[in-house]
């Protein structure tokens, strides 16, 4: 599998996150939460990298902006909702080929096992 000693070592964070907080707290929390695990496991990460959205050459609106890319290599995309729904995943397979990353994990944090909330997508 693509990457998969990465998104093990991800997803072992977010595990972590989730075992701390469990479910119901804003996504916010979740994603700080993850910075810091991410730290202290001495995994390289961008937080909130910038994308400019860039259409024929010209710039048409606001950067995108991430949760997080993993090393230049995962895309990770976290939600604290309900239920992921289809326009979650879209979101992270386009943010997957915006940044040319093969590999995408969404992470919804708003559930009682991690595992339920989990998505791992492949370019």
């Amino acid at each position: 599998m693509i990457e998969e000693e990465l998104t093990e070592q991800i997803i072992g964070a977010a595990i972590e996150v989730h075992k701390h907080w469990g479910p119901g707290l804003y996504e916010e929390i979740y994603e700080r939460s993850m910075c810091v695990e991410l730290r202290l496991r001495r995994i390289s990460f961008e937080n909130q990298p910038s994308l400019p959205l860039i259409y024929k050459g010209e710039r048409v609106g606001d950067d995108l902006r991430l949760d997080f890319v993993v090393q230049h290599k995962v895309v990770v995309e976290l939600k604290a909702v309900a239920q992921l729904e289809v326009i979650h995943e879209a979101q992270l397979l386009t943010y997957m080929k915006l940044t040319k990353c093969r590999v995408g994990l969404l992470i919804n944090f708003n559930v009682s096992t991690l595992k339920q909330g989990l998505k791992r997508m492949v370019l």
